[in-house]
């Protein structure tokens, strides 16, 4: 279940609710009782994909690489763009 954050746009108040994909975007302000008054708000995850990847599978082969080291046919206008065939 994701984390949700949200803001009363009435008196400020803010909560964190672990809630479903389906919950509602707004609800009543628990401090001041506006309906609707908590709004999602819209905030960072803490989610990251770091190292060699979070999928591992047949398909997952490391690419060939070329024998030749030329930024040509690898869609390389003037081989400035950094990739590991520019040569």
């Amino acid at each position: 279940m994701p984390l949700y954050e949200y803001r009363c746009e009435a008196c400020g108040q803010q909560e964190e609710k672990l809630e479903s994909l389906s919950a509602p975007e707004a609800h009543e302000c628990p401090a001041c009782s506006a309906a609707g008054g908590m709004k999602r708000q819209v905030s960072i995850t803490a989610f990251t994909l770091a190292g060699e990847g979070w999928f591992k599978g047949a398909a997952a082969e490391p690419p060939s690489t070329p024998s030749s080291t030329s930024a040509s046919g690898h869609g390389c206008a003037s081989g400035g763009c950094g990739c590991p065939f520019a040569g």
